[in-house]
């Protein structure tokens, strides 16, 4: 229990380091008058772009034989630049007094659709550059995402809170951007490797494939206990 605290306030210690940074910016947009929606469209759009991103890039790979990894970069600053909407949209609801029932809905069904591209995505892309090995963990790691927020959901509808977990949504967008700006940046500039660049990725993959399942056992497990306890 004290590790999860820590975890937690850890955590919680980030998220407000990066609410301070972001606030001057979610004001400015708050006076311009765009709504929480608009910004969490944008961010939408933005993760579709790097998801387009990617599955050019293995598309030409499988074209003409050899890996664009300009256009990983592009698609992992792509992602971490447009991810940070995800936060903006909130605090432009709380701070803009903005806030709905189906403001919260859209967000989170908009989350649930950049995962499933930029996952979906990648597995593609590793399958036209032959890796079928890593668009297999790639879809692994899929299924953790999705479930790891279904069960949450599903537990929460029968009065259950359930935000227990390593492997939560802000953590496996670092993963994922940051190894794609990785491994774009590797293959761009290390010609001379000894090893294929794609390894990085497959590895962020196989980690989100791995904790984030275990995230969403843990958080059925929880709900067990929570449903017993209210018997």
């Amino acid at each position: 229990m004290e590790v999860k605290k820590i975890a937690s306030e850890s955590r919680n210690s980030l998220q407000q380091g990066i609410y301070k940074v972001i606030n001057p910016f979610v004001y400015l947009l708050i006076r311009l008058k765009v709504t929480p929606n608009v910004v969490t469209t944008i961010g939408f759009l933005g993760n579709l772009a790097a998801a387009c991103v990617i599955v050019w890039a293995g598309y030409e790979s499988s074209v003409t034989g050899t890996v664009n990894y300009g256009m990983l970069t592009w698609a992992g600053a792509l992602i971490i630049g447009f991810s940070l909407f995800d936060m903006l949209d909130g605090q432009v609801a709380r701070l803009g007094n903005m806030a709905s029932t189906f403001g919260a809905m859209y967000d989170s069904v908009l989350d649930r659709y950049c995962e499933l591209l930029t996952l979906g995505a990648i597995s593609y892309y590793l399958i036209q550059t032959g890796d079928i090995v890593g668009a297999l963990i790639t879809f692994l790691a899929l299924v953790g995402s999705i479930m790891v927020s279904y069960v949450r959901a599903r537990a929460e509808g029968l009065g259950v809170e359930c935000k227990i977990g390593f492997l939560q949504r802000p953590e496996r967008v670092v993963i994922t951007s940051a190894a794609t700006l990785a491994t774009g940046i590797v293959g761009q500039c290390c010609h001379d490797l000894s090893f294929k660049p794609d390894i990085i990725l497959v590895i962020a993959m196989a980690f989100i494939a791995v904790f984030a399942n275990i995230t969403a056992f843990a958080r059925l497990s929880h709900s067990r206990r929570a449903l017993l306890e209210k018997k």
